[in-house]
């Protein structure tokens, strides 16, 4: 009696535990920690699952009087992976085409290079090569901003340069946004504040024509940085909330759109879509680069308020080997308007 007790608190436990990390937004749970983490790297923790039952099975096939009790557990963990790779499957591993330029497109790369670690000359090369009108790069210092920034003009893209450092002794602590001279002179704005921790910066443009750019990086989710963290992502949510604004974000987000619900819909969020989400390409995983793209989180975004369609997003595998441990992302927004 005690050991069929027993047996199906087990059992009971462990249904339980795969329902959070499936769906942890059913109960709330999706910014609280060890879940945050787990969720943000669904594809693992479905491989990790499959492996687990698989493993399960044979013990099942070798025991005949518990049997029946690992053989449930494998089942819970089968269901478990392919509901995983089920939501995975819906935010889509496509590659995000992009559509031809038509006027008025913008073209968004943003990359996280880990403190400069990819050199100017690497990151001026990918923007000339994406064409990139806005360049987000969290965790790149000034220095290197202003060498992208020159790099980038001898090849005739002139380019603005706006940023933030939170200090003068991390890398890790600085933000640099880099905006087409075409789209007219932008300011920083200094009146809206900035996430905790790591700086994000906002940049508005001069004459008040044209939309409000982010590059944004919220600290990571680990161990004295949550309330941070949560604090990082609904003051995003905060300059997303407008849905008649014009706004763009891009950056390390450090969040996937599992960690957005409360704070938006199934898309973005607050009133900011996300490319990779508009385009199919949500479940391509951006960090680390040590993992193969389906296995890694996808925390780097563009979002856009609903003044622009995204009409193409792809994460770039070919700077695996350039130093970072983020992917670069690059998104094509057209305005809704047509013009």
């Amino acid at each position: 009696m005690i050991g069929r007790l027993l047996t199906a608190a087990v059992t009971l436990l462990l249904a339980a535990l795969l329902l959070v990390a499936c769906w942890p937004q059913l109960f709330g749970l999706q910014q609280t920690m060890g879940v945050a983490q787990l969720v943000s790297l669904r594809g693992i923790a479905a491989l990790v699952a499959v492996l687990l039952a698989v493993l399960l099975t044979l013990v099942a096939l070798l025991t005949a009087q518990t049997r029946r009790f690992f053989a449930g557990l494998a089942v819970l963990l089968l269901a478990f992976a392919v509901v995983s790779t089920g939501v995975l499957a819906v935010r889509g591993f496509g590659g995000g085409a992009f559509q031809t330029t038509a006027e008025g497109d913008l073209v968004v790369l943003s990359w996280n290079t880990l403190g400069d670690a990819p050199g100017a000359e690497t990151i001026a090369e990918l923007a000339l090569e994406v064409d990139a009108d806005v360049v987000a790069l969290p965790e790149t210092s000034h220095e290197a901003g202003e060498q992208v920034r020159a790099l980038l003009a001898a090849s005739g893209h002139e380019m603005q340069l706006i940023d933030l450092q939170a200090d003068q002794i991390s890398k890790a602590r600085s933000t640099v946004l880099l905006i087409s001279t075409a789209l007219g002179e932008y300011v920083r704005d200094d009146t809206v504040g900035t996430t905790p921790t790591l700086p994000s910066v906002v940049a508005v443009p001069a004459d008040g024509t044209g939309p409000t750019i982010v590059a944004a990086h919220p600290v990571a989710p680990v161990p004295g940085e949550m309330q941070n963290w949560r604090d990082g992502l609904g003051w995003l949510a905060d300059h997303c909330a407008d849905a008649d604004a014009n706004l763009i974000v891009a950056g390390d987000l450090n969040s996937t759109l599992d960690h957005w619900a409360g704070l938006g819909s199934d898309v973005g969020l607050a009133a900011c879509d996300d490319a990779a989400r508009a385009v199919g390409t949500a479940a391509v995983g951006t960090w680390p680069t040590l993992l193969p793209p389906l296995l890694g989180a996808p925390i780097d975004h563009v979002l856009a308020t609903p003044a622009w369609q995204p009409i193409g997003f792809r994460v770039i595998e070919s700077a695996d080997g350039a130093g970072s441990d983020h992917r670069p992302v690059v998104a094509q927004l057209r305005p809704a308007d047509g013009s």
